[in-house]
């Protein structure tokens, strides 16, 4: 099997989300959105939460190559020997990152549209909007 050695973060506004380091990531923060679930059947527990989540105490770990889909949570020691790869890369980041201005800051409502065919047969298509509209995102962090 290939190992990934791509280590990245992912922000939400100037908040550091969650790290990937090689084949495993942890979600310091959890958040999907509190009105809509785009991907219908995607929940995972403690994961996809309703409102924003502080979890940097203890962050949830996925172990992408054996779960691309990031459905089962790792634990004991599975999620100590991930974390001691990816919590030196997260305080390497956070010591030395020079924050420049954040490129995806603007939300609009004519993107966020998830209605794919077949979404009809599971009631759940979200309404397209008649034209773009965009604007800020109300982060709340």
């Amino acid at each position: 099997a290939v190992v990934s050695t791509q280590s990245t973060g992912y922000y939400r506004g100037n908040e550091l989300f969650a790290a990937r380091v090689g084949r495993y990531k942890a979600h310091y923060w959890t958040w999907s959105h509190e009105h809509y679930e785009f991907c219908p059947g995607q929940r995972v527990t403690n994961l996809t939460t309703p409102h924003q989540v502080n979890r940097t105490l203890s962050p949830l770990v996925v172990d992408l190559e054996n779960d691309p889909g990031e459905k089962y949570l790792l634990s004991g020691g599975a999620r100590k020997k991930a974390l001691k790869l990816i919590q030196p890369w997260v305080d390497k980041h956070r010591a030395t990152l020079e924050p420049g201005e954040p490129s995806l800051n603007y939300c609009d409502n004519m993107v966020k549209n998830w209605a794919p065919p077949g979404c009809e047969e599971i009631d759940y298509c979200l309404p397209i909007p008649k034209k773009s509209n965009i604007h800020l995102c109300p982060w709340d962090h």
